[in-house]
């Protein structure tokens, strides 16, 4: 271990079971992780020995085997672990007997697979924006999609400042299709859609890697150790986790 055994607060938390990365700055930048009873600021590093808490609560790293969930989440539950916020919430709703959150998110109003885990360090490697993961949806819109609709989607469309990378799309029915994204921008589909004068209807997504959804909404199951072996070799080439914004 670095700097001998001092380790960045975020990850941490992460190793230890806690959140992810991403999640644990948000804690930190509320001010309700604190080291030693003091509030530390952002990369603020933790020594063996170190008491840390959340909210007063002492955070004890897990003994137990990390959980790897696919979930199917129906629409109108909340991508969040903040309990206090959301009634709606994917955490409250799954009751999962161990501390698990989820890896990325689905807006309120969509559907369909989201991977649940208590291993930070996997999320970080999943989430990673240049491993260029497939996650494939199928999507609805308010009016019927043409030949220009299907490659202009495909080609890349300006949003949130850059433009969307090259896709996979095909259509299914008038209304109906079915894209293949290796990225995770805010609301991606949505604003694609948007921006050639369309609304999204209906979206769930239904897989993630080599993962189908295969479960009823509201349903979970354990991934396969054959589904964990080759989730961890596609992630085998991902950067090194402390990297992650």
């Amino acid at each position: 271990m670095p700097e001998g055994g001092l380790k960045r607060i975020n990850k941490y938390l992460s190793e230890v079971g806690y959140c992810s990365r991403r999640a644990a700055d948000k804690l930190i930048k509320q001010n309700r992780v604190t080291i030693n009873g003091n509030v530390p600021e952002l990369g603020t590093k933790v020594a063996p020995g170190d008491q840390v808490a959340i909210d007063g609560t002492l955070v004890t790293p897990t003994k137990e085997e990390f959980v790897y969930l696919a979930f199917n989440k129906p629409i109108g539950i909340v991508c969040t672990t903040d309990t206090r916020v959301e009634k709606d919430n994917i955490i409250d709703f799954i009751n999962y007997p161990k501390r698990i959150f989820p890896i990325g998110r689905l807006d309120k109003p969509s559907e369909g697979l989201i991977f649940m885990t208590n291993d930070g360090d996997i999320v970080n490697k999943i989430l990673r924006a240049r491993n260029n993961h497939e996650k494939e949806y199928i999507v609805s819109v308010n009016k019927p999609i043409n030949d220009q609709f299907i490659k202009r989607m495909r080609n890349g469309i300006p949003v949130l400042d850059t433009v969307t990378r090259k896709c996979t799309v095909e259509r299914l029915g008038k209304n109906k299709f079915r894209i293949i994204l290796t990225q995770g921008l805010n609301r991606q589909i949505r604003r694609m859609c948007e921006y050639l004068g369309y609304s999204v209807v209906t979206l769930k997504r239904v897989r993630i890697m080599n993962v189908n959804l295969d479960v009823p909404a509201g349903a979970w199951r354990d991934l396969t150790a054959q589904e964990m072996k080759e989730i961890n070799r596609l992630i085998s080439g991902s950067a090194k986790t402390h990297e992650v914004k």
